[in-house]
């Protein structure tokens, strides 16, 4: 039976400059720095984006409830899955390249009551440490343009999903998220690209691992 499958993408670009390859410790470093500025952007600047997001994952995809396995890819802090977790019966993985988000998010998940229902996995998007037909839904917010190679991971994804699985891979917003508090998260962050550009390179790179999917833009 061949799988069906949702992709709904609303995303950004961000260009990363390319050098020398860092020492264990550098690397260390950089990741660590890197939670810290995440962490505190997610208590900050972008604490009011992922209620209203999981809202309308949970509702688009009838996910309140269903119960099995989410992933949410790239989570970093944790926090989609949290609001997740609060609106669903589903087990969720934050699956990161950066293993020092984690404790922070095992923190966050106990205080929130969620502690028995979830997981952190270090993962590479490219190279998912999951067997086939694993997950019911797959989340990703904010990490797709970190992906190197976007149609590997795409096709990660695909494998990793069971037969009518969904995913919601992107870097927007709610629908329902008031267009001021949007503009206000937004200030600072250029983010420049062209919509219709961007939705043709994506269903491209989607295509590449299933001709029959539309990107939902």
């Amino acid at each position: 039976m061949k799988k069906t499958k949702l992709s709904l993408v609303i995303v950004g670009v961000l260009l990363l400059a390319g050098g020398c390859a860092p020492s264990r410790t550098e690397t260390k470093s950089k990741q660590a720095r890197a939670a810290e500025r995440m962490i505190k952007a997610s208590e900050g600047r972008l604490a009011p984006v992922y209620a209203p997001l999981a809202e309308q994952i949970v509702r688009d995809y009838k996910l309140a409830d269903k119960g099995g396995i989410g992933i949410d890819l790239g989570s970093g802090p944790g926090s989609l899955i949290i609001e997740l977790c609060k609106r669903t019966k589903m087990h969720w993985i934050n699956a990161d390249i950066n293993p020092y988000f984690f404790p922070y998010f095992y923190k966050r998940a106990g205080e929130a009551g969620c502690s028995g229902r979830v997981s952190a996995v270090y993962a590479d998007a490219q190279e998912l440490p999951f067997r086939d037909n694993y997950a019911d839904v797959f989340v990703s917010r904010g990490s797709y343009h970190f992906w190197d190679d976007k149609a590997k991971a795409f096709g990660e994804i695909y494998r990793v999903l069971k037969p009518g699985g969904v995913a919601f891979i992107g870097r927007g917003f709610a629908d329902e998220l008031p267009l001021e508090l949007a503009k206000k998260i937004r200030a600072g962050h250029k983010m420049n690209y062209d919509k219709k550009e961007k939705a043709q390179e994506l269903q491209a790179r989607i295509s590449q691992v299933n001709p029959c999917k539309k990107v939902r833009f």
